[in-house]
């Protein structure tokens, strides 16, 4: 029995799957990874702005004192703002990277199911291959026999 080719179109149907969940986890991953570059680039932004309320108390410019004020509040709303979506875009690569792993191990077990059938087949031609060796030799050993019997009587 040859494996079928319904059991070969589920392996590449599993392929697919697998492959449209690893597409679809890396971008989940890249757009977690532009939120946590964000949100970097916003506590720089906070850093800068107390940088220029610290200049200002230096130097006594007040443009500077409000610049930095402005600065820091900007990056405390964005911040407030970006913080939910990052916390649910991790929640969903998480989901993602869970489907990913379950439709991986349906490939690994399509790819095993097809490797077993394959290996049972081998092992069947090389038990059928034997036996027609074994009966062709025990043929020709009593063949000759009976051959030689025969001519006897």
């Amino acid at each position: 029995m040859a494996v079928s080719r319904a059991l070969r179109r589920l392996l590449h149907i599993r392929n697919l799957e697998e492959e449209q969940c690893r597409v679809a986890l890396e971008s989940a991953l890249a757009e977690l990874n532009r939120l946590e570059r964000a949100l970097a680039a916003l506590a720089q932004r906070d850093r800068r702005g107390r940088g220029l309320i610290t200049l200002s108390a230096r130097n006594g410019e007040l443009p500077d004192r409000v610049a930095g004020m402005a600065e820091m509040r900007i990056a405390v709303e964005h911040a407030a703002a970006l913080t939910p979506r990052l916390a649910a875009t991790e929640l969903d690569a998480a989901d993602l990277r869970e489907e990913f792993l379950v439709k991986r191990v349906e490939r690994r077990q399509a790819e095993t199911l097809i490797q077993e059938t394959e290996a049972r087949e081998a092992v069947e031609a090389a038990r059928r291959g034997q036996q027609g060796l074994d009966d062709w030799y025990g043929n020709r050993v009593h063949g000759s026999e009976a051959n030689r019997a025969g001519e006897r009587s």
